[in-house]
């Protein structure tokens, strides 16, 4: 049977660091998410922009499928970070 260490300040201190680069890059997809939803948003309502609209809503998809993928990867590395500390 495998004795369960407690882990040293530097390790819990390196699991915390993994810990906020995991919300930072979820952060950094959520607002390529906003980016890409607002310029989607602006290309299918303004009038100026009546011939670009199907690109508009590809920025719209866009915007929700990185949206998923970042809450998908979260929730992933999350689970990685949480086994590893077991």
């Amino acid at each position: 049977m495998e004795e369960k260490k407690e882990l040293i300040l530097r390790d819990l201190l390196a699991v915390e660091r993994t810990k906020l680069a995991n919300e930072r890059t979820f952060l950094a997809y959520f607002r390529t998410a906003v980016a890409l939803f607002g310029a989607g948003l602006g290309i299918v309502e303004l009038d100026y922009f009546k011939e670009y609209t199907t690109l508009g809503f590809v920025l719209l998809l866009a915007a929700v499928l990185t949206l998923v993928v970042g809450i998908i990867r979260i929730i992933q590395v999350k689970k990685v970070i949480e086994k590893s500390q077991k």
